[in-house]
């Protein structure tokens, strides 16, 4: 069995700051200080705000990327966390923010990238749908 390529940890924020949560200038250095704080090397970053409401985000980084995407009317923000670099404190970047966006709680799945197991025969519509 070989290691993953990557390790992409899917993140959603419950009960956050909703005046926060629409403004992508105020969200910028919540996920560029906690990029930073899982030792993350900040590439690129864009963030936009939506109308009437809402900020999407991405920070590319040396690593991969970390985007978030918001819903102010709902106080829930998603992020993801994608780094093919184990020397990147993913749990440190989940900590930090959820104490910038100031959310009760905070829900995590962890998926291993690319080939883990051996590979096995995937159904296709060239094969009839068969493996």
């Amino acid at each position: 069995m070989s290691s993953p390529f990557a390790l992409h940890t899917l993140l959603e924020f419950h009960d956050c700051d909703p005046a926060l949560l629409k403004d992508a200038e105020g969200l910028r250095p919540v996920m560029l200080d906690a990029v930073r704080a899982g030792h993350g090397t900040v590439v690129a970053e864009v963030f936009h705000n939506f109308s009437p409401h809402g900020v999407s985000g991405v920070v590319v980084i040396a690593e991969s990327h970390v985007a978030i995407h918001t819903w102010p009317e709902n106080g829930f923000a998603a992020v993801d966390i994608f780094s093919c670099s184990s020397a990147l404190d993913q749990v440190k970047i989940e900590n930090c923010i959820r104490l910038g966006l100031r959310a009760s709680r905070v829900t995590r799945r962890t998926l291993h990238r690319g080939p883990i197991e051996p590979t096995l025969p995937v159904a296709s519509e060239e094969n009839g749908g068969h493996p």
